[in-house]
Protein backbone atom coordinates (compact mmCIF):
# COMPACT_ATOMS: atom_id res chain seq x y z
CA UNK A 1 0.00 0.00 0.00
CA UNK A 2 1.35 3.19 -1.09
CA UNK A 3 2.05 5.96 1.58
CA UNK A 4 -0.72 8.18 2.08
CA UNK A 5 -0.87 11.92 0.61
CA UNK A 6 -3.17 14.27 0.23
CA UNK A 7 -5.88 14.61 -3.08
CA UNK A 8 -4.56 16.98 -5.97
CA UNK A 9 -8.27 16.16 -8.17
CA UNK A 10 -8.24 17.00 -12.10
CA UNK A 11 -9.63 20.46 -12.53
CA UNK A 12 -8.57 21.17 -9.01
CA UNK A 13 -8.88 25.72 -8.32
CA UNK A 14 -6.16 27.59 -7.01
CA UNK A 15 -5.31 27.00 -3.91
CA UNK A 16 -7.57 29.32 -1.42
CA UNK A 17 -7.20 31.39 1.53
CA UNK A 18 -7.34 29.11 4.82
CA UNK A 19 -10.99 27.60 5.71
CA UNK A 20 -12.18 28.67 9.38
CA UNK A 21 -15.83 27.25 10.66
CA UNK A 22 -17.93 29.44 13.18
CA UNK A 23 -20.35 28.22 14.91
CA UNK A 24 -22.19 31.22 16.80
CA UNK A 25 -24.90 30.13 19.91
CA UNK A 26 -25.75 27.22 17.05
CA UNK A 27 -28.82 25.27 18.37
CA UNK A 28 -31.09 22.46 16.93
CA UNK A 29 -34.15 21.06 18.18
CA UNK A 30 -36.69 18.39 16.48
CA UNK A 31 -39.84 19.71 17.99
CA UNK A 32 -39.51 18.90 21.89
CA UNK A 33 -36.26 17.71 21.58
CA UNK A 34 -32.94 19.58 21.43
CA UNK A 35 -30.16 17.82 19.69
CA UNK A 36 -27.94 20.74 19.95
CA UNK A 37 -27.83 23.29 22.47
CA UNK A 38 -26.51 26.82 21.98
CA UNK A 39 -22.74 25.85 20.52
CA UNK A 40 -19.96 28.22 19.84
CA UNK A 41 -16.79 27.00 18.56
CA UNK A 42 -14.33 27.50 15.96
CA UNK A 43 -12.79 25.11 13.49
CA UNK A 44 -10.00 26.18 11.45
CA UNK A 45 -6.68 24.39 9.40
CA UNK A 46 -5.61 21.08 10.77
CA UNK A 47 -7.43 18.50 12.51
CA UNK A 48 -10.11 18.23 14.74
CA UNK A 49 -11.56 15.89 16.80
CA UNK A 50 -15.35 16.08 17.48
CA UNK A 51 -15.84 13.93 20.98
CA UNK A 52 -18.47 12.30 22.07
CA UNK A 53 -20.80 9.39 22.87
CA UNK A 54 -23.55 8.48 21.00
CA UNK A 55 -26.49 10.84 21.18
CA UNK A 56 -24.42 13.48 21.80
CA UNK A 57 -25.46 15.63 18.82
CA UNK A 58 -22.21 15.45 16.79
CA UNK A 59 -23.61 14.42 13.93
CA UNK A 60 -26.18 17.13 13.52
CA UNK A 61 -23.69 19.67 14.19
CA UNK A 62 -22.14 18.40 11.29
CA UNK A 63 -24.83 18.61 8.95
CA UNK A 64 -25.45 22.10 9.85
CA UNK A 65 -21.85 22.98 9.13
CA UNK A 66 -21.59 21.13 5.75
CA UNK A 67 -25.50 23.24 5.04
CA UNK A 68 -27.31 19.94 5.25
CA UNK A 69 -29.49 21.23 7.96
CA UNK A 70 -30.66 25.10 9.09
CA UNK A 71 -29.69 25.74 12.70
CA UNK A 72 -32.83 26.43 14.57
CA UNK A 73 -30.56 29.39 16.57
CA UNK A 74 -27.13 30.56 15.72
CA UNK A 75 -25.14 31.20 12.89
CA UNK A 76 -22.64 28.85 11.05
CA UNK A 77 -20.40 30.45 8.97
CA UNK A 78 -17.07 30.33 6.54
CA UNK A 79 -15.34 32.42 6.71
CA UNK A 80 -17.32 34.95 7.39
CA UNK A 81 -20.19 33.65 4.83
CA UNK A 82 -23.34 31.78 6.34
CA UNK A 83 -23.50 28.53 5.34
CA UNK A 84 -27.32 27.55 5.09
CA UNK A 85 -28.25 28.04 1.42
CA UNK A 86 -25.19 29.23 -0.09
CA UNK A 87 -24.43 27.27 -2.91
CA UNK A 88 -21.31 28.80 -3.24
CA UNK A 89 -20.08 27.84 0.39
CA UNK A 90 -20.75 24.33 -0.48
CA UNK A 91 -18.38 23.65 -2.91
CA UNK A 92 -15.82 23.98 -0.09
CA UNK A 93 -16.98 21.24 2.02
CA UNK A 94 -16.51 17.40 1.76
CA UNK A 95 -18.99 15.91 4.25
CA UNK A 96 -18.72 11.63 4.45
CA UNK A 97 -22.32 11.27 6.46
CA UNK A 98 -21.87 8.35 8.90
CA UNK A 99 -25.43 6.70 7.47
CA UNK A 100 -24.76 4.68 4.19
CA UNK A 101 -25.42 7.39 1.26
CA UNK A 102 -23.77 4.88 -1.66
CA UNK A 103 -26.26 2.69 -4.08
CA UNK A 104 -25.53 -0.64 -4.08
CA UNK A 105 -25.96 -1.19 -7.90
CA UNK A 106 -23.05 1.38 -8.56
CA UNK A 107 -19.76 0.56 -8.93
CA UNK A 108 -17.09 2.53 -7.19
CA UNK A 109 -15.86 3.76 -9.95
CA UNK A 110 -19.39 5.03 -11.05
CA UNK A 111 -20.45 6.58 -7.46
CA UNK A 112 -17.36 8.89 -7.24
CA UNK A 113 -17.79 9.81 -10.59
CA UNK A 114 -20.88 10.78 -10.56
CA UNK A 115 -19.66 13.25 -7.40
CA UNK A 116 -17.36 14.83 -9.75
CA UNK A 117 -19.71 15.48 -12.26
CA UNK A 118 -22.47 16.99 -10.08
CA UNK A 119 -19.57 19.27 -8.77
CA UNK A 120 -18.90 19.87 -12.87
CA UNK A 121 -15.14 19.82 -12.66
CA UNK A 122 -13.09 19.83 -15.92
CA UNK A 123 -12.41 16.44 -15.74
CA UNK A 124 -14.02 14.29 -13.93
CA UNK A 125 -13.07 11.05 -14.61
CA UNK A 126 -9.00 12.18 -13.69
CA UNK A 127 -10.49 13.14 -10.68
CA UNK A 128 -12.33 10.56 -10.06
CA UNK A 129 -9.60 8.18 -10.52
CA UNK A 130 -7.27 10.66 -8.33
CA UNK A 131 -9.50 10.35 -5.42
CA UNK A 132 -10.32 6.82 -5.42
CA UNK A 133 -6.30 6.14 -5.64
CA UNK A 134 -5.94 8.84 -2.30
CA UNK A 135 -8.00 6.09 -0.54
CA UNK A 136 -6.50 2.99 -1.93
CA UNK A 137 -8.91 1.82 -4.18
CA UNK A 138 -7.86 1.41 -7.44
CA UNK A 139 -7.86 -2.17 -7.46
CA UNK A 140 -12.16 -2.76 -6.24
CA UNK A 141 -13.31 0.47 -8.55
CA UNK A 142 -15.25 -1.81 -11.00
CA UNK A 143 -16.89 -3.92 -8.11
CA UNK A 144 -20.47 -2.76 -7.37
CA UNK A 145 -20.76 -1.28 -3.85
CA UNK A 146 -23.04 -3.88 -3.16
CA UNK A 147 -20.30 -6.62 -2.36
CA UNK A 148 -18.12 -3.95 -0.53
CA UNK A 149 -17.05 -4.52 3.19
CA UNK A 150 -18.41 -2.14 5.61
CA UNK A 151 -14.73 -0.35 5.66
CA UNK A 152 -14.83 -0.28 1.62
CA UNK A 153 -17.69 1.73 1.54
CA UNK A 154 -16.50 3.93 4.57
CA UNK A 155 -13.28 4.53 2.00
CA UNK A 156 -15.91 5.20 -1.42
CA UNK A 157 -17.71 7.91 0.49
CA UNK A 158 -13.97 9.50 1.27
CA UNK A 159 -13.11 9.44 -2.47
CA UNK A 160 -16.83 11.34 -3.16
CA UNK A 161 -16.40 13.69 -0.60
CA UNK A 162 -12.94 14.37 -1.75
CA UNK A 163 -13.33 14.28 -5.40
CA UNK A 164 -13.64 18.41 -5.99
CA UNK A 165 -11.12 18.90 -3.52
CA UNK A 166 -12.76 21.05 -0.63
CA UNK A 167 -10.85 23.25 1.99
CA UNK A 168 -12.92 21.76 4.89
CA UNK A 169 -13.64 17.80 5.26
CA UNK A 170 -16.12 16.94 7.48
CA UNK A 171 -16.01 12.90 8.66
CA UNK A 172 -19.02 11.77 10.74
CA UNK A 173 -17.85 8.44 12.48
CA UNK A 174 -15.08 7.55 9.16
CA UNK A 175 -13.47 4.54 11.14
CA UNK A 176 -16.35 2.76 11.74
CA UNK A 177 -15.92 -0.77 10.14
CA UNK A 178 -12.53 -0.65 8.97
CA UNK A 179 -10.14 -3.00 9.86
CA UNK A 180 -6.52 -1.99 11.05
CA UNK A 181 -5.25 -1.72 7.77
CA UNK A 182 -7.42 0.34 6.28
CA UNK A 183 -7.78 2.92 9.52
CA UNK A 184 -4.27 3.42 9.82
CA UNK A 185 -4.24 4.29 5.79
CA UNK A 186 -6.96 6.77 6.52
CA UNK A 187 -5.58 8.25 10.07
CA UNK A 188 -2.31 8.77 7.69
CA UNK A 189 -4.44 10.39 4.98
CA UNK A 190 -6.28 12.99 7.79
CA UNK A 191 -2.96 13.97 9.03
CA UNK A 192 -1.60 14.46 5.76
CA UNK A 193 -4.12 16.80 4.92
CA UNK A 194 -4.27 18.70 7.96
CA UNK A 195 -0.46 19.12 7.71
CA UNK A 196 -1.27 20.71 4.34
CA UNK A 197 -3.64 23.53 5.50
CA UNK A 198 -6.91 21.57 5.17
CA UNK A 199 -9.84 22.13 7.76
CA UNK A 200 -10.44 18.85 9.27
CA UNK A 201 -13.61 17.55 11.57
CA UNK A 202 -14.03 14.28 12.58
CA UNK A 203 -16.69 13.18 14.94
CA UNK A 204 -15.66 9.67 17.17
CA UNK A 205 -16.95 8.26 20.22
CA UNK A 206 -13.71 6.46 20.43
CA UNK A 207 -10.95 7.82 22.52
CA UNK A 208 -8.43 6.35 20.87
CA UNK A 209 -9.16 7.44 17.49
CA UNK A 210 -9.18 10.81 18.12
CA UNK A 211 -6.23 10.89 20.52
CA UNK A 212 -4.18 9.65 17.95
CA UNK A 213 -5.07 11.81 14.72
CA UNK A 214 -6.52 15.33 16.12
CA UNK A 215 -4.15 18.21 17.35
CA UNK A 216 -7.40 19.85 18.47
CA UNK A 217 -10.39 18.08 20.54
CA UNK A 218 -14.04 19.74 20.74
CA UNK A 219 -16.30 17.54 23.57
CA UNK A 220 -19.71 17.76 23.10
CA UNK A 221 -21.89 16.01 25.81
CA UNK A 222 -26.03 15.63 25.71
CA UNK A 223 -25.42 18.33 23.01
CA UNK A 224 -23.51 21.00 24.87
CA UNK A 225 -20.30 22.09 24.07
CA UNK A 226 -17.98 20.25 27.50
CA UNK A 227 -14.79 21.34 26.51
CA UNK A 228 -12.22 22.42 23.77
CA UNK A 229 -8.50 22.46 23.43
CA UNK A 230 -5.36 20.10 23.77
CA UNK A 231 -6.96 16.90 25.78
CA UNK A 232 -3.87 17.32 28.17
CA UNK A 233 -4.43 20.64 28.59
CA UNK A 234 -8.09 20.36 29.65
CA UNK A 235 -6.52 17.80 31.49
CA UNK A 236 -5.09 20.26 33.37
CA UNK A 237 -7.47 22.58 33.99
CA UNK A 238 -9.24 20.21 36.00
CA UNK A 239 -8.00 21.39 39.63
CA UNK A 240 -10.98 20.10 41.39
CA UNK A 241 -10.63 16.17 40.62
CA UNK A 242 -6.92 14.43 41.72
CA UNK A 243 -4.62 13.91 39.43
CA UNK A 244 -3.05 10.17 39.18
CA UNK A 245 0.62 9.64 39.08
CA UNK A 246 3.01 6.30 38.56
CA UNK A 247 6.35 7.04 40.39
CA UNK A 248 9.50 4.51 40.45
CA UNK A 249 12.44 5.73 42.90
CA UNK A 250 14.83 3.83 44.61
CA UNK A 251 12.39 3.14 47.64
CA UNK A 252 8.86 3.32 47.02
CA UNK A 253 7.91 2.61 50.59
CA UNK A 254 10.08 4.99 52.28
CA UNK A 255 8.50 7.94 49.88
CA UNK A 256 5.26 6.51 50.63
CA UNK A 257 5.08 7.17 54.17
CA UNK A 258 6.73 10.99 53.28
CA UNK A 259 4.03 11.47 50.78
CA UNK A 260 1.20 10.50 53.37
CA UNK A 261 2.13 12.56 55.65
CA UNK A 262 1.58 15.64 53.39
CA UNK A 263 -2.09 16.94 52.79
CA UNK A 264 -1.43 17.34 48.81
CA UNK A 265 -1.40 13.54 48.41
CA UNK A 266 -4.66 11.77 48.85
CA UNK A 267 -4.44 7.41 48.29
CA UNK A 268 -1.00 6.12 48.04
CA UNK A 269 -0.55 2.73 46.89
CA UNK A 270 2.01 0.27 46.50
CA UNK A 271 1.97 -1.44 43.51
CA UNK A 272 4.01 -4.19 40.78
CA UNK A 273 4.51 -0.98 38.62
CA UNK A 274 5.57 1.63 41.04
CA UNK A 275 4.20 4.10 43.70
CA UNK A 276 0.67 5.57 42.77
CA UNK A 277 0.01 8.61 44.32
CA UNK A 278 -3.26 10.58 44.00
CA UNK A 279 -2.59 14.51 44.10
CA UNK A 280 -5.28 16.36 45.69
CA UNK A 281 -3.28 19.52 45.65
CA UNK A 282 -1.35 19.72 42.17
CA UNK A 283 0.76 22.56 42.75
CA UNK A 284 2.03 21.17 45.87
CA UNK A 285 2.19 18.09 45.38
CA UNK A 286 4.78 19.16 42.05
CA UNK A 287 6.47 21.12 44.39
CA UNK A 288 6.91 18.34 47.46
CA UNK A 289 7.74 15.48 45.56
CA UNK A 290 11.55 16.66 44.81
CA UNK A 291 12.52 17.92 48.45
CA UNK A 292 10.56 14.97 49.93
CA UNK A 293 12.90 12.97 47.89
CA UNK A 294 16.08 14.39 48.41
CA UNK A 295 15.58 14.78 52.53
CA UNK A 296 14.73 11.05 52.71
CA UNK A 297 17.94 9.73 50.51
CA UNK A 298 15.31 8.99 47.64
CA UNK A 299 16.08 8.72 44.17
CA UNK A 300 13.13 9.23 41.94
CA UNK A 301 13.53 7.59 38.34
CA UNK A 302 10.41 8.06 36.74
CA UNK A 303 7.25 10.22 36.99
CA UNK A 304 4.03 9.11 34.83
CA UNK A 305 0.91 10.61 34.68
CA UNK A 306 -1.73 8.19 34.80
CA UNK A 307 -4.83 9.89 33.61
CA UNK A 308 -3.72 12.06 30.97
CA UNK A 309 -5.54 10.35 28.37
CA UNK A 310 -8.84 10.97 26.75
CA UNK A 311 -10.51 8.45 28.27
CA UNK A 312 -9.94 10.03 31.66
CA UNK A 313 -10.88 13.87 30.11
CA UNK A 314 -14.19 12.21 28.75
CA UNK A 315 -15.00 10.10 31.56
CA UNK A 316 -15.09 13.55 33.48
CA UNK A 317 -16.55 15.99 31.29
CA UNK A 318 -19.78 13.62 31.06
CA UNK A 319 -19.42 13.30 35.18
CA UNK A 320 -19.75 17.38 34.92
CA UNK A 321 -22.49 17.93 32.10
CA UNK A 322 -25.01 15.31 33.53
Amino acid sequence: MSQATAPSPAGQRPAAAPAVIELRQVSRWYGNVVAVNDVSMTIGPGVTGLLGPNGAGKSTLLHMMAGFLAPSGGTATLNGTQIWRHHDVYRSIGLVPEREGVYGFLTGWQFVLSSARLHKLPNPEDAALKALATVDMEAAKDRKVETYSKGMRQRVKVAAALVHEPQVLLLDEPFNGMDPRQRLHLMDLIRAMGAQGKTILFSSHILEEVERVAQQIEVLVAGRHAASGDFREIRRRMTDRPHLFVIKSSDDRKLAAALIADGSSGAVALTPGGLEVQAIDFRRFTWLLPRVARDHGVRVWQVAPADEDLESVFSYLITRST
